[in-house]
């Protein structure tokens, strides 16, 4: 039994995690309960930790003299470069607090590793801008928890604080149906916490000097509240409001500020230029809430507000679909509820920028200049419609998730001073801002625009502009992509509970921003139903991208052909993707 934590045991229980994982992938993939093919969280979680066993490897490693806190800071690293999905990535992260913890100690104690679970937790936590309980967040926070009552009590040794994490995480991995309702009613536990259990008994198998059990959580679902079971329909009125504004700050507030705006609203774009003043953009229906989150964070100033239904779509030239204006403005409008820019003193509302938005201070230019944009893209096809419109891509997303490497390596590939990245899959976007972040370390101006489908990201490149300021292209990409509502239609990988009722493998799926709201048979009648209800809320410009396989060119045939009967007036736009796994994309603006 170990006493201390050193270099040789982070190794052996990196090698121990990846191979239980690897060992437990398809097992922690059917827990994943969502039915459609975006990447599943054993798979995820598997890749991640291999990257993670990889990088220890290295033959600046293997002299044996480095101890264990740069071991664990090289595993993270590792898992930085290798992560897959949001399970992923919310792993690196616990690898990294817990190596940020250690810092360059030779070996640590019990009351370090419970110091760097709690560093761990804090990360993770950060990491994610709508943090969820009833996933591996609150498993992770239990074991630090437990840990920490432990460490806390006289005479407790490694091994003690270890096993106490590991079974707080197993407690809580039980928990995790009662806290989501989507877990309960499919009788399983969170998919991500499971791979942490297994992460964390491979750790207490380590200091125990013996194989980690493959223990399989049991399940309590316990009462669901209220707002758990409530429908796919319960959930916030559109963004009424634009609001931006210039900020004067710094980044730890910056952070702050968006988890803030990111619960308060959508379109959220946030640009810094590096001399501490940032471009903040939002779309909200709580004005006030917005401008007084600004306040907290630093000194807003141009502070803009306009009524979104006022802002009428444009026709301007571009090969794939109608364009929409430049978003930008210095109109004020005080004609709207809340607290308003002319109710926030004059120190704040019309102080004028303190420098303006240009290059940051002390900046040396290098090789590297220009913007340029990358894209993730499925399909050789759909990957073409970018590189037609001059955007790099890294091929992946839609159920094969690219590493933080691989995304990184496209950004670093442009060889620009400025990229816009667009991760084009929701399941993407962690990924891109961790790789984003490794790209700025390097010098390079990174802005990540949140496009959550293909169909987004040709939406946001076709408003492009690069005469205009860098960071207020980047804020009329977010717009451009926010007003392209898409849908979705693939087939069901499993049986499983969706908010469209029970699904069984081999369903066809109709998604609609993300969510099932259509279960069927036959890839057409989805496809038609879903271009119905988009049309219903408004639109003039249908683009649809048929992927590959057999009947998916058909299946947009027949979709063309009933847009331009029942809609006359709407514009349609086809295009072959090759997208694997999802036969039809489907947008609308």
């Amino acid at each position: 039994m170990l006493s201390l934590l050193d270099a040789s045991a982070i190794r052996r229980w990196c090698g121990a995690a990846a191979a239980g994982l690897s060992e437990r992938r398809a097992e922690i993939d059917a827990l994943n309960v969502y039915p459609i093919p975006d990447g599943d969280t054993g798979t995820n979680l598997d890749l991640t930790l291999r990257s993670a066993a990889e990088a220890l490897e290295s033959d600046a490693l293997a002299d044996g003299s480095t101890g264990a806190g740069a071991v664990l800071a090289a595993m993270a690293q590792g898992a930085v470069l290798g992560a897959r999905g949001n399970s992923g990535v919310i792993v690196s992260q616990i690898l990294r607090g817990m190596a940020d913890a250690f810092g360059d100690v030779a070996s640590a104690d019990g009351a370090q590793l419970a110091a760097a679970l709690e560093a761990a937790c804090e990360s993770a936590y950060a990491a994610v801008a709508k943090p969820v309980e009833g996933t591996i967040l609150s498993v992770l926070r239990c074991a630090a928890e437990e840990s920490r009552r432990t460490c806390d009590r006289p005479g407790a040794s490694l091994a003690d604080i270890v096993a106490a994490a590991a079974d707080g995480a197993t407690a809580a991995l039980a928990r995790t149906p009662g806290q989501l309702d989507v877990l309960a009613a499919a009788g399983v536990v969170d998919a991500g916490g499971q791979g942490l259990v297994v992460m964390l008994d491979a750790l207490a198998a380590t200091v125990r000097c013996r194989e980690a059990p493959a223990r399989a959580a049991s399940v309590d679902t316990g009462p669901l509240s209220p707002t758990q079971t409530q429908g796919a329909e319960a959930g916030p009125a559109a963004p009424e409001y634009e609001v931006q504004y210039l900020l004067r700050s710094d980044e730890p507030s910056v952070a702050r500020l968006k988890k803030a705006l990111g619960e308060l609203g959508d379109s959220l774009a946030v640009v810094g230029t590096g001399d501490g003043v940032f471009n903040v953009h939002v779309h909200v229906n709580d004005v006030g809430a917005a401008i007084e989150a600004g306040i907290e964070a630093g000194r807003p100033h141009r502070i803009s507000v306009v009524r979104l239904a006022n802002q009428l779509p444009g026709k301007h030239p571009g090969k794939l679909r109608r364009k929409h204006p430049d978003s930008h403005s210095d109109e004020v409008r005080n004609q709207v509820p809340g607290k308003l820019p002319d109710q926030i003193p004059d120190h704040v509302a019309h102080r004028p920028a303190d420098h303006p938005v240009g290059h940051p201070a002390g900046h040396t230019e290098s090789s590297r200049t220009g913007t340029a944009m990358v894209a993730v893209a499925p399909g050789e096809e759909l990957g073409d419609l970018f590189r037609s419109e001059g955007v790099a891509v890294v091929e992946g997303g839609l159920g094969d998730n690219p590493s933080t490497a691989e995304v990184l390596a496209g950004i670093l590939a442009v060889d620009a001073a400025r990229v816009i990245l667009l991760p084009n899959a929701a399941a993407g976007r962690a990924v891109a801002e961790l790789a984003a972040e490794q790209a700025r370390e390097q010098g390079i101006e990174v802005a990540v625009v949140p496009t959550k489908s293909p169909l987004q990201g040709l939406a946001a490149v076709a408003v492009h502009d690069e005469d205009r300021r860098f960071e207020d292209d980047v804020i009329a990409l977010a717009e451009a992509a926010a007003a392209t509502r898409f849908a979705e239609v693939t087939l069901a990988v499993r049986e499983s509970i969706t908010y469209a009722g029970r699904c069984a493998a081999g369903d066809v799926l109709g998604l609609i921003d993300g969510e099932v709201v259509r279960i069927g048979s036959d890839v057409s009648e989805v496809a038609i139903d879903l271009v119905n209800r988009l049309i219903a809320a408004g639109g003039e410009l249908v683009t649809v991208v048929s992927g590959a396989g057999a009947g998916a060119a058909q299946a947009a045939a027949v979709l063309e052909r009933h847009v331009r009967a029942a809609h006359p007036l709407v514009d349609i736009s086809m295009f072959s993707g090759g997208q694997p796994y999802f036969p039809l994309l489907i947008g609308v603006e």
